[in-house]
């Protein structure tokens, strides 16, 4: 099977890779989104604060994004990873992940209360 592309263009959730990984099933889906919804709050709250285990905290971010089909979260996830292997200024990196946590998350909320 191809590899997804990083930053699809359909919004911060890409329901074709999540029903893949759900197999179809919606309960299931529902269950996935919710549970990365709380996850990748408390993440990203983690993350902003830069602690010492940022690198961490950040690749496990980058990889429920990846399972759930949050392309825009696992492309952002591997600009601050890059920058704190190169020891850059991760500022915009981080503002840009943040940024994708908060859409992907009103994007899940506004699912879960729909239905």
């Amino acid at each position: 099977m191809p590899s997804p592309p990083l930053v699809p263009d359909d919004g911060p959730i890409d329901f074709t890779h999540l029903q893949r990984m759900t197999m179809g099933d919606v309960s299931l889906e529902r269950e996935v989104l919710a549970m990365f919804a709380a996850q990748s709050s408390e993440l990203i709250e983690k993350i902003v604060k830069m602690p010492a285990d940022m690198a961490e905290l950040t690749h496990k971010l980058k990889g429920s994004a990846q399972a759930v089909g949050a392309f825009r979260i696992t492309e952002a996830a591997e600009w601050v990873e890059g920058g704190l292997r190169d020891n850059s200024d991760i500022a915009e990196a981080l503002i840009t992940l943040t940024d994708a946590v908060l859409d992907a998350r009103a994007e899940i909320d506004v699912l879960l209360k729909r239905s």
